[in-house]
This record gives C-alpha cells, sequence and structure tokens, in this order.
C-alpha cells in the first residue's frame, strides 16, 4: 500500500514564529531552562524553534560548541549533541499522526521519501526492520505493525519491545508492550489452528498468515499455502509455497508437522482469521480504522519517569537516536539525537532517556536508531544529519508522519 499524497507543500507551509535561545547556565535567571541533562554543566546550549504549521512546531537544540575529538565520541563529557524536536499540540493541529511504509512491507524506502510521498507535514523513521538479516524482505518489521487497523506484523514476546499506539481520529498516542494472539478457525466443524506469526516468512512446524500487504509474492518453498478469499473460503491449495495475491485475498502458509493440520482445517468450509490484540494490562485493543502501532526497542520513561532498565554493549553506548512519546497534557513529541559524528556524538541509553525526561515526555520510547534516524520534512528535506557516510540517508522499513487535513 503507498499511500496517496496530499496535504501541503513545503512552500504552502505556514511559519507561525521563529525563536533563538541562547542558555549559558552560569548565567542563567532562577528558574529558567537550564539545558539538557547530559555532559558537563558548564555547557552552552542553544535552541531555535520553527512553526510548521498551526500547532506543530520545530525546535533544534545544540548542547555543547566545539566538536568533539573522533576517538573520544563515546567517552567525551562536552559533546556537541544535536537533538531535533518535533512538537504535536493534538488541540491546535489540524491532522492526523499516522504510520506508513512504502509500496510493500517487505522493502524499504528512505524516511525522507514517506514523509514527502504520504503529504506529511513532517516525520521521523519508526520501527525496528531486519534490515540486512534478511535480504529478500530487507523492510520486515521485527515486532508489532498496525497500519489503518490492519494488524500486518504481530509483536514480540520479548519484553524488551516498546510499543507506540496511535489513534489517528483522536490523535491519542500510547506506549507499553502489546501482546497477541491469532488463529484460523473453521465455520463449519468449529476447529481451530494457531497462527505463529503475521507476515513474516515461516520456520520449520509453523503457521503464518499472509495479507496482500507484505510483498508481490509470499515467500517460497517447501511446505502447504492455502490462498482464501475476502470471505475466507478456499480459492487454491498448493503443495508448494510462494504465490501472487489479489487485494482481497490472504493465505496461510503451513510448514513441517503443521502442512497436514493446515490440510485438515481447509479442506471443507470456510474460515474465520482471529486476530486480537492486547495492552500489557490484559486489556483488548479494537483494530479500527485509524489506528496505527509500531515497534521500539526499550521503555525511557513512564508515568514521568525514568524507567529504561541498565545494560551494556553497543545497543547500550552512544548512538544516533530516534524517540516517540507525549507529554503530562498531551502532547505528542517525535525527537531524533544525531551520533556517532564529531558535531554530534549520540547517547547511550541513559542519556536517551535523560533527553525524554527534560523534553517533558511523560511516556516514550526508544525507535530504531543508529544509521536509521531521520526525521524530514514536508518536501523531504532532511532536518537532522544521518550518521550514513556523507549524511547518507539510510532506507528504512516505515516512519511515524504528520499529515494535515
Amino acid at each position: 500500500m503507498t499511500p496517496s499524497r496530499r496535504g501541503l507543500t513545503a512552500a504552502a507551509l505556514l511559519t507561525i514564529a521563529a525563536t533563538l535561545t541562547t542558555v549559558t547556565p552560569a548565567t542563567a535567571a532562577p528558574n529558567s531552562v537550564t539545558g539538557l541533562p547530559i555532559g558537563d554543566a558548564d555547557l552552552t546550549e542553544t535552541r531555535s524553534s520553527e512553526g510548521l504549521a498551526r500547532g506543530v512546531t520545530l525546535t533544534r537544540i545544540v548542547r555543547g560548541t566545539e566538536p568533539a575529538p573522533a576517538d573520544q565520541i563515546n567517552t567525551t563529557p562536552r559533546g556537541p549533541w544535536v537533538v531535533s524536536v518535533l512538537t504535536i499540540d493534538p488541540r491546535r493541529a489540524r491532522g492526523q499522526l499516522q504510520a506508513t511504509y512504502g509500496a510493500d512491507l517487505a522493502q524499504v524506502e528512505k524516511t525522507s521519501d514517506l514523509v514527502r510521498t504520504a503529504g506529511a507535514v513532517a516525520g521521523v523513521n519508526a520501527s525496528f526492520f531486519t534490515f540486512t538479516a534478511n535480504p529478500a524482505y530487507p523492510g520486515e518489521q521485527v515486532g508489532l505493525g498496525i497500519f489503518d487497523g490492519k494488524l500486518l506484523s504481530e509483536p514480540l514476546t520479548d519484553p524488551a519491545e516498546a510499543n507506540l499506539l496511535i489513534d489517528a481520529k483522536s490523535n491519542k498516542v500510547l506506549t507499553g508492550h502489546l501482546s497477541w494472539t491469532g488463529q484460523l478457525r473453521n465455520r463449519w466443524t468449529g476447529a481451530t489452528l494457531p497462527l505463529e506469526f503475521v507476515n513474516h516468512p515461516p520456520l520449520d512446524g509453523d503457521v503464518v498468515l499472509f495479507t496482500p500487504e507484505f510483498a508481490a509474492a509470499t515467500p517460497s518453498g517447501a511446505g502447504v499455502e492455502v490462498v482464501f478469499d475476502r470471505r475466507g473460503c478456499v480459492v487454491r491449495t498448493a503443495t508448494t509455497r510462494g504465490t501472487t495475491l489479489t487485494k482481497s485475498q490472504f493465505a496461510v502458509q503451513a510448514t513441517g508437522p503443521e502442512t497436514d493440520a493446515l490440510r485438515a482445517l481447509t479442506t471443507r468450509g470456510c474460515v474465520d482469521r482471529q486476530l486480537a490484540v492486547a495492552d500489557q494490562r490484559g486489556r483488548k485493543v479494537q483494530l479500527h480504522k485509524g489506528l496505527y502501532g509500531v515497534t521500539g526497542r526499550y521503555q525511557l520513561t513512564s508515568n514521568g519517569a525514568v524507567v529504561v532498565p541498565p545494560g551494556s554493549g553497543s545497543f547500550f553506548a552512544r548512538n544516533p537516536r530516534t524517540i516517540a512519546g507525549t507529554t503530562a497534557d498531551g502532547k505528542i513529541i517525535l525527537a531524533t539525537i544525531d551520533g556517532r559524528q564529531t558535531t554530534s556524538v549520540g547517547t547511550t541509553m541513559d542519556e536517551t532517556a535523560a533527553v525524554a525526561k527534560a523534553l517533558g515526555l511523560h511516556d516514550s520510547i526508544n525507535l530504531d536508531g543508529g544509521g536509521s534516524t531521520a526525521m524530514a520534512r514536508a518536501d523531504g528535506t532532511l532536518v537532522n544529519h544521518p550518521s550514513g557516510a556523507g549524511g547518507a540517508e539510510r532506507a528504512v522499513g516505515d516512519a511515524v508522519v504528520f499529515v494535515p487535513r
């Protein structure tokens, strides 16, 4: 599914205000902003803001003034840090926060292209995806993917997964860890067959649901594949996997010992797909049009408190970061932190959580980062400076965008 082009062009964007503030802790007035709580306390910090549309503001924060020595990027307390903050006030903004992907789920596109194609005011990269782990399907999400009410990728059981759930109709955003259940049920016999995955190539002994949004064709290989029409009635059954689906069809693949179970379930009668999603309290999440969900890794703040766990290794070290969450008064914030550069060193997970809290994020998660971190404007120009060679932007699986009415 490729989102239609609509909304404002870059030339038509309304510039509401532009301000520049320099914060020098040594001379700051009482109760004034004292800067982000990272690095040495005496660092100079500048903030500049501009309005992109009604209720949508872009703020650039630069903390530290001297480039970091290349061999001290991971350790220097002097920074610098460059943070781009997109703030959306649902009470004033006219539009919807959504998640979007490219031509299909399996392929990748640059965040800037996804923002421009969606006709969005701005947006950031979103979910973790397979990237180089599966060259045939590099955009395949690693975790939850809900698009306009359709569950197109199931959440993981890994407690480190953190999900961003968006109700575009109300522009309400929730964070947490969702769970799911899925099965096929034969309407005639009542027999059921559990689903292991949604839109992921099966391993041995898996039963997987595939929708037309996945790719140009379903994964090929040994096993059984049953194609259904929109009513859930069998269109065809094949003893090998791999086929093309129309927009009104879906398929179920089985491998290993599950092939016989799939054949038995679908020999007679039609089936229902029964997919259910629940929040971390076990409450049912109604899948409806306008609902979107993407996947991150680790909750940063919850109810105003920092909750990121301790950890070690490259993931917890300084990296470029993408953050999403909400303030206590309901504003939505999408932020990027440039990293792995002498001009912006990036943040550890602890530093990322500290930035999120300082930005006023009551609830927030860490989205995909590293070379994926990107923020773009309506015309596709980048706001931040990606960490790829020469600032090259990486193609990603999906993005979170604000689309004007």
